[in-house]
């Protein structure tokens, strides 16, 4: 199961996007949990956080940050694995393979259709 607190990102095409979502966080059991004011969504999953798919509160375009990334802590490599492979047949780009990082640290890395940058990791074996 994949942990987050808390995470947004912004878009653009927010019905692409929610799409892309709905069916990206679904597969980890994370499931709509109401319809954003700016168009957008929030998700949340048993036992899990919150994450957000929104319009930008400043009504300006959203663009996505360099260097930010959001994480998510799963208890298996093979469920990194298959987070990063569902982003990518969904169409996000891939941005690091899931692999090995350092000793005991598993990581893969993808952009949503806006380029919003997220992780997929496992530490420990």
């Amino acid at each position: 199961m994949a942990k987050i607190s808390y995470m947004t990102v912004g878009s653009n095409k927010l019905e692409e996007a929610k799409a892309f979502y709905d069916a990206l966080l679904g597969s980890i059991g994370m499931r709509p949990l109401f319809e954003h004011p700016s168009g957008g969504r929030l998700y949340r999953g048993k036992g899990v956080g919150m994450f957000g798919v929104l319009g930008p509160y400043d009504g300006n375009a959203a663009c996505i940050g360099n260097g930010m990334m959001g994480g998510f802590d799963f208890d298996t490599r093979e469920e990194v694995d298959a987070f990063h492979a569902k982003a990518i047949e969904l169409g996000g780009t891939c941005e690091g393979a899931p692999g090995e990082r350092m000793p005991k640290a598993y990581f893969a890395y993808f952009r949503d259709l806006d380029g919003n940058k997220l992780c997929a990791y496992r530490l420990g074996e």
